[in-house]
């Protein structure tokens, strides 16, 4: 089978831990392919997410490992057997890639947790909220660019109104309510979405007032999204370059870290509901 010309974040994961697992063993992908009777340019494929592996493939290399951590190894053949195609396929070759991961991740965790100190997460975001937003960005996008940007983002929404729908947790600083996007209008409606959303049962909304003392987590943004088991959990951040997906250990310490430091700062949810209901009523 040909490698995959452009793995997704999901599979490019899969191999990453692989090859942790081999590392953590202390065996060379030398040591490995001999003992499979595989070759060189194989493992490499498959440490990469060029190539996928076989659910039989991934326990003979879990065994060769040593692992005996059970969930994380059924963890990983979950991610390996999948074949269900997400809805996000259909936008393959017409939007960037970091946009299709980043629904990939949402539909597969287990939580979502979010700090936003510039905009209203994508998530919570208005339908003329995203539009102006994507029609800020410089170089300008074409029309029919803009509106299927907004109308992909409007599609991600879904997982927070599904029958399994995945907990969410958002924490918005109040510079974020108070900016306006676009003019009055908008930013009232975009209020009231905040407001409506944080009463669904799967969905926590938490504000961090302009008056709180010691909170100095302005470029702080992030998404925490929690994998079948830890070891699997994801960070994505946005850069100046794009979107960023970490997984290191050590990362997603100090990134579970800091989102406890800034849910620490904010309201409670029905304090900050009330907050967010009250600046909609200023407007």
């Amino acid at each position: 089978m040909a490698p995959r010309s452009q793995p997704t974040a999901r599979q490019v994961r899969l191999g990453t831990e692989l090859r942790k697992l081999r590392v953590s063993a202390g065996m060379s992908a030398r040591e490995v392919v001999g003992i499979l009777s595989s070759t060189s340019a194989q493992m490499s494929q498959v440490e990469a997410g060029l190539s996928g592996v076989s659910e039989e493939r991934l326990r003979k290399l879990a065994a060769l490992y040593g692992c005996g951590d059970e969930a994380l190894i059924e963890a990983l053949v979950e991610m390996a057997t999948e074949r269900t195609r997400g809805w996000w396929v259909e936008y393959r070759d017409i939007l960037p890639p970091e946009f299709l991961d980043l629904a990939e991740l949402e539909n597969h965790a287990r939580f979502i947790q979010v700090i936003a100190t510039a905009h209203v997460p994508g998530l919570l975001q208005t339908e003329e909220y995203a539009r102006a937003v994507f029609g800020y960005w410089v170089p300008p996008l074409p029309d029919s660019e803009l509106e299927l940007w907004v109308a992909y983002r409007m599609r991600r929404q879904q997982i927070l109104s599904r029958d399994s729908a995945v907990p969410y947790e958002a924490v918005l600083h109040e510079s974020v309510l108070r900016t306006r996007v676009a003019d009055r209008r908008v930013a009232r409606a975009q209020l009231d979405q905040l407001v409506r959303q944080s009463e669904r049962p799967s969905v926590l909304v938490r504000v961090i007032p302009f008056d709180v003392d010691g909170f100095a987590g302005a470029s702080s943004s992030l998404v925490y999204a929690g994998g079948r088991v830890p070891m699997l959990d994801t960070v994505q951040r946005d850069t100046p370059y794009g979107s960023a997906f970490l997984d290191d250990a050590a990362q997603l310490h100090d990134m579970r870290t800091l989102f406890r430091k800034v849910e620490e700062a904010s309201l409670d949810p029905i304090r900050s509901r009330d907050f967010i209901h009250r600046l909609s009523k200023e407007l």
